[in-house]
């Protein structure tokens, strides 16, 4: 799955229009393997863009919460952590073979 699109469900405060279309417009450009389209497939790239936004949408009212409720920052801080751990596994020399 692609890193760049976050977890949506079941935040406080809820999940906005704005970040449900950049979930979409990492979707679609992952999905296109475009960054930014021509000209002459912004159209449809932008529709796209509107119909995964639409049902992302329709999919995070439709679903009921079954946890504690996810904050931004928690969110934040996990990242974080995960990517401390990562680097601290990159840095850490292996051990050496007998």
């Amino acid at each position: 799955m692609c890193r760049n699109i976050r977890v949506l469900h079941n935040f406080e405060p809820p999940t906005t229009p704005d970040e449900i279309r950049n979930a979409a417009l990492q979707f679609v450009r992952k999905v296109s393997g475009v960054q930014k389209p021509s000209a002459r497939d912004a159209e449809a790239f932008e529709i796209a863009i509107a119909s995964v936004a639409l049902a992302t949408s329709t999919l995070l009212d439709s679903l009921s919460a079954r946890g504690a409720v996810r904050t931004r920052e928690g969110e934040a801080a996990k990242a974080k952590s995960r990517w401390e751990d990562r680097e601290r596994r990159l840095t850490t020399p292996a051990p050496a073979a007998r």
